[in-house]
């Protein structure tokens, strides 16, 4: 998991490459019940880079990108929005592989 230190760094990777930005917080417990997952989910999708981005580090970006609800899921592929798994509810390992399956090319 990557985890961008400034917005430059996080933009790099909207641009170029086939991205998964996991949008969390330390707070939410939505998503301290899927991070223990993370690594499964990565593993099971090893042509993708997964980008973990901290809502509230990123505030203007969540805005940006209209993400209300966390853990939300949004996948770019070199500049363009393939798909997003956007919504308060929790989430489980089966439905996020579901989604990154259901966007691939």
């Amino acid at each position: 998991m990557i985890i961008p230190k400034s917005l430059e760094e996080l933009a790099s990777y909207v641009e170029k490459g086939k991205n998964v930005f996991f949008f969390t917080a330390g707070w939410c417990g939505d998503c301290t019940f899927i991070k223990p997952k993370m690594p499964e989910i990565e593993a099971d999708f090893p042509e993708w880079q997964f980008i973990e981005v901290d809502r509230d580090a990123f505030m203007d970006v969540a805005v940006e990108w209209n993400i209300f609800g966390i853990p939300s899921f949004v996948v770019i592929e070199d500049g363009k929005e393939l798909g997003r798994l956007v919504n308060k509810d929790r989430k489980t390992k089966e439905e996020i592989e579901t989604f990154i399956r259901s966007v691939q090319n």
